[in-house]
């Protein structure tokens, strides 16, 4: 009369070391990858406006054109909040009249007049955007700045409305803003980020880093992403790390856990120790539900109770 009981419970603490297995599975597999993501930068890190690597010359030498560039991480500074600058209509804004929502901001340094690598940066935003859970206006706004003393906000409107209009997202307009401004002030705002930037008289172009930040709703730089392409699952991260809470699920803040913003590869990496933690936790789940399931079918039954039948196999 045994037979089924304990094949039953056979079956059952099969099933339960099954999913030890495959916890246990997953938690070596997030930590191998870590020791197989690059330390380097992106391939697009250095890319800018100017002139393409000529043949013959050492990948490793820095054109003459990126010498006096830079997008160097400043992480946890205050940007200059009080700096003036104009919107697209031409109206006289600061800085921080975008920092007044209690939302997060996606900024990024470009120039509209950009014959190409500008376009591209705005491009992989809204790329990464169209993917992410979460929705701008609502979530958080978007904010470029144009460091060209040239353009206008008739330059800037245009190339708003060419954007949204190209990604089929006008119903988001009201939250992203475009923004240009006389060189003094615009310096003053990309310097306290650690953009800087070089008018090239010969090519009539800016040379310049490509790249966007996340900023905390108070204005302080939280994240770097390089290039012109943007994980939508860092920037996700990213904004639930520098929304203070306001941004993001119970989902998104076991995401943080697990992962890590480095700053020396402007990404996001899984943590060996906090994974090797989580992975303990569910293995000392699993253990304790294996034994709770094994006392509650081997314990007797209640005075007075009629027994459960078991039907042997075979």
């Amino acid at each position: 009369m045994k037979t089924g009981r304990i094949g039953s419970g056979t079956r059952a603490s099969r099933r339960i070391a099954a999913w030890m297995s495959l916890a246990v599975c997953a938690v070596l597999a997030c930590s191998s990858a870590v020791f197989a993501q690059a330390k380097d930068y992106p391939e697009s890190y250095l890319r800018y406006a100017g002139d393409p690597q000529k043949p013959g010359q050492a990948a490793g030498i820095t054109p003459p054109q990126l010498q006096q560039v830079t997008f160097k991480q400043r992480l946890g500074d205050q940007l200059p909040l009080d700096a003036r600058l104009r919107d697209e209509v031409g109206a006289d804004v600061t800085l921080g009249d975008y920092f007044r929502t209690g939302r997060p901001v996606v900024l990024a340094f470009v120039y509209y007049r950009c014959p190409m690598l500008c376009t591209q940066v705005m491009n992989g935003i809204s790329s990464a955007l169209k993917v992410l859970p979460f929705t701008v206006g609502k979530d958080f706004d978007v904010v470029l700045v144009s460091f060209d003393p040239r353009d206008t906000p008739k330059d800037a409107a245009e190339k708003k409305r060419t954007h949204l209009q190209y990604w089929s997202t006008e119903a988001t307009a009201p939250s992203w803003h475009f923004l240009t401004g006389d060189e003094a002030g615009v310096r003053r705002i990309t310097s306290s980020a650690g953009f800087t930037y070089h008018w090239e008289e010969r090519t009539q172009q800016f040379a310049h880093v490509s790249g966007l930040l996340v900023v905390t709703p108070d204005g302080h730089l939280s994240r770097y992403f390089y290039g012109i392409e943007y994980s939508p699952k860092e920037l996700r991260l990213a904004l639930v790390e520098s929304g203070e809470g306001k941004v993001g699920s119970a989902i998104d803040e076991l995401l943080l856990y697990c992962f890590h913003y480095d700053p020396e590869a402007g990404r996001y990496g899984a943590v060996v120790m906090n994974l090797i933690r989580l992975g303990g936790v569910l293995t000392l789940a699993a253990m304790a539900a294996f034994i709770l399931l094994s006392r509650r079918r081997d314990a007797p039954p209640p005075h007075g109770a009629a027994p459960t039948p078991w039907k042997a196999r075979g």
